[in-house]
């Protein structure tokens, strides 16, 4: 059963009565910015992020880290990939003691640790102020865009230029509650109602994105924007995952001419493959949700030849 904190109480998180999957909005909405005089102001070394290798939502934010260059300006503390019945597990062994943050086992301590009588989601994505030891947000699309505008250097590319702002916002919104949000709306469903309009959402919104990649080589033009970032996570595990763990099963993305080339060239851009990590995140669904997947056993899968070698082959 998922858990959550209710007034700083780990507890069992009470199930939808209509059978359909609903996520808890974030209450941790800070922002980072490039004012020196700022509540939190861009500085380096100052930002922690707790983090999952398997998360489409962390996923999308060590992309912008990746592709800005921003790596060494924030710490990082990863997920172990099998959540335990306590929620997100901290990886022991990748622990950086350097990092200036608690060596926590669960992640639910460090919410707990920011606001003890903290109500709400244990979720990854969180950005952590070290020196306030608050928790500044734990949206995944709030600390990429904050990510992209506080660290300002003209050596790194905007993933969110002015002249494309209106169109990346627009996909965002396409592509969010059908698609990044739908995957799990179909594979969490517990009736057939919830399930039954969750997939046809889900590919109505992917027929959608193939017509616009049918006359653009990315989302909102040619070269890779933040739009992009948020969709090729959910994209990558499609077949790998969602495929078989969500009963997501009509079509896959390797059917969709548009979608396979996107996937293929998006993920040969610099820096893209070494945030990739499919078995940690096959690792992680099938072994982390036994309501879905009760005995644990991790399917074959596609060859793996087939999606990240493949995709990956000449990238820098």
């Amino acid at each position: 059963m998922p858990k959550m904190l209710i007034n700083g109480i780990l507890r069992d998180k009470p199930a939808q009565s209509d059978g359909r999957f609903h996520r808890l909005p974030s209450p941790f909405r800070g922002w980072i910015s490039s004012d020196a005089e700022a509540n939190f102001p861009a500085a380096s070394g100052r930002y922690h992020l707790y983090m999952s290798k398997a998360c489409p939502w962390c996923h999308g934010v060590d992309l912008v880290l990746a592709l800005k260059g921003l790596r060494d300006l924030l710490s990082i503390t990863w997920m172990d990939p099998v959540m335990s019945e306590d929620g997100w597990v901290i990886d022991q062994s990748s622990f950086d003691e350097t990092a200036g943050v608690a060596r926590d086992r669960y992640l639910y301590q460090v919410y707990r640790r920011a606001e003890p009588a903290y109500t709400g989601a244990i979720s990854v994505p969180v950005l952590l102020d070290k020196h306030s030891g608050q928790i500044i947000s734990t949206d995944s699309a709030d600390i990429m865009r904050m990510l992209n505008t506080a660290f300002v250097d003209a050596a790194i590319p905007d993933l969110c230029p002015t002249a494309f702002a209106a169109e990346i916002d627009r996909l965002a919104e396409i592509i969010q509650a059908p698609i990044r949000n739908g995957v799990y709306r179909v594979g969490f469903a517990t009736t057939q109602e919830a399930y039954d309009e969750a997939i046809h959402q889900l590919y109505e919104g992917l027929d959608i994105v193939e017509a616009v990649l049918n006359t653009r080589r990315f989302l909102a033009g040619p070269m890779p924007t933040e739009v992009d970032l948020k969709l090729f996570p959910t994209l990558l595990r499609f077949d790998p995952v969602y495929v078989t763990h969500f009963k997501i099963d009509r079509k896959r993305i390797k059917d969709y001419p548009a979608l396979s080339r996107y996937l293929a060239d998006f993920a040969q851009q610099p820096g893209v493959a070494e945030t990739i990590d499919l078995q940690h995140t096959r690792a992680h669904y099938f072994l982390s949700h036994r309501n879905i997947n009760p005995s644990g056993i991790i399917p074959i899968g596609p060859e793996p030849g087939n999606i990240v070698a493949d995709m990956t082959k000449g990238a820098a």
